[in-house]
């Protein structure tokens, strides 16, 4: 393949920061088809369109996800990328990688591939960019069989879940972030590798409310470790705090001077719920009216822990602006025990159930956070069998009317006209 004229894409190597464009290039020296996504990128730019098509579904036998088919709309002017699809490696729980594993990945992907790469996708997976569709049952042959690796999600299934580090280096985990999520991308292999759903659907596991993957912004069912006892205050650190001897934000803003400490106006003043107050000296917490935060705990890592009776709270709904909007998942399950004691036993039976209802009432190329939407949080939790509570409501209510349902009204609605009559004759 020939080397491209890239003004455009030059100019994108002059400025402060690393640069793709620099990478592709001296990929391109052992890869000459990098060269072709360069020339064709230029040409995107100049003509401020794509020329990538999508031309079909391609896969791999047996597995409906894991590939995304991606072709040159100009293949005999960018020969190297005619085909260049994108395979998604599932990625270890919390992206622990030995190196061993990852020159053994980049050895086949060198071997089968562009040798260009995205660590990581959106979701979490390895990302390999590039190849011809002749190459992936080899390429996937290799993975499977030589590496006990697999492909990750695609299309309308279960995406590859995600989790924080939890608790292999994470003090706040509330439960062990990594066992659930591996435990149930074990058990959900079928919908991961099928797709079966109306549209995509994600886990994403985060041991405590900091939310380190963002599971309350981008997945369908967010799993948010969290306590339900009372936070526990270390007060002689808390002191220690006051008269600056530790630092605060765990030394995060040290070589800045901001001046001394202030509890009142660093911690007490931003709590969101304003429950926590000093009094004869120590810090004092209404827990009851407590929101999980994290700003108080995060701010004095040395007074403050999370309570010790711990589980997650489960949240429904999240998604990207697709239809309606991004939107922020829904607290639907304020407690519940996460563990591998009992094989995760309730979060498996809640997932199914939503899962359940979804595919029935669900539209084609539609998150269940818009089928939520589009039904109404009430029928929602209702048909999962759970009592409303005031974590759910986003505002107060503007509609003045109430619509009751025939089991909410004694004797249901049904009257019987003559027996009125009686009751009202004149």
């Amino acid at each position: 393949m020939a080397k491209h004229e890239t003004p455009l894409l030059d100019q994108l190597e002059t400025g402060p920061w690393p640069s793709f464009v620099t990478d592709l290039k001296k990929q391109a020296e052992t890869k000459p088809e990098v060269y072709d996504i360069l020339g064709q990128l230029e040409l995107s730019y100049k003509d401020r369109i794509t020329h990538w098509k999508h031309g079909g579904i391609v896969g791999v036998f047996g597995y409906g996800g894991g590939i995304v088919g991606r072709y040159s709309d100009l293949p005999e002017k960018f020969p190297g990328v005619e085909h260049f699809h994108t395979i998604r490696v599932a990625q270890p729980a919390s992206k622990y990688y030995s190196t061993a594993n990852l020159r053994k990945l980049m050895d086949l992907w060198e071997k089968h591939g562009s040798a260009v790469t995205n660590f990581h996708g959106s979701t979490g997976d390895i990302i390999l960019l590039g190849t011809r569709t002749e190459n992936l049952e080899p390429f996937f042959w290799d993975l499977t069989h030589e590496m006990g690796q697999d492909l990750g999600g695609s299309g309308s299934n279960l995406r590859t879940p995600a989790c924080c580090l939890g608790q292999s280096r994470c003090e706040w985990a509330c439960y062990d972030t990594q066992e659930a999520c591996y435990q149930l991308t074990l058990k959900y292999q079928d919908e991961i590798h099928r797709p079966a759903f109306p549209y995509k659907f994600k886990f994403k596991f985060s041991g405590c409310p900091n939310d380190c993957v963002a599971a309350i912004a981008r997945s369908d069912i967010s799993v948010i470790g969290t306590w339900r006892d009372e936070i526990r205050i270390d007060q002689a650190a808390v002191k220690e705090y006051i008269a600056g001897n530790y630092p605060a934000n765990g030394g995060a803003h040290s070589g800045r001077d901001w001046g001394k400490f202030d509890i009142q106006k660093e911690v007490i003043d931003l709590c969101p719920t304003q429950c926590m107050w000093m009094e004869g000296g120590e810090l004092k917490i209404d827990d009851k009216e407590c929101t999980r935060c994290m700003h108080c705990i995060n701010v004095m890592p040395r007074a403050l822990r999370p309570g010790a009776d711990q589980g997650a709270s489960i949240l429904v709904g999240a998604k990207a602006p697709i239809l309606e909007g991004a939107q922020m998942s829904t607290l639907i399950i304020p407690f519940m025990k996460v563990s591998a004691d009992n094989e995760y036993e309730e979060l498996v039976e809640f997932i199914e159930k939503v899962w359940d209802w979804w595919m029935e009432v669900g539209k084609n190329r539609e998150r269940v956070g818009e089928t939520m939407q589009r039904v109404g949080l009430p029928t929602f939790i209702k048909v999962m069998e759970i009592e409303p509570i005031p974590q759910m409501i986003k505002e107060p209510r503007s509609n003045p009317y109430v619509f009751w349902s025939d089991e909410e009204v004694p004797g249901g609605f049904e009257r019987d006209i003559d027996e009125f009559r009686r009751r009202h004759a004149a």
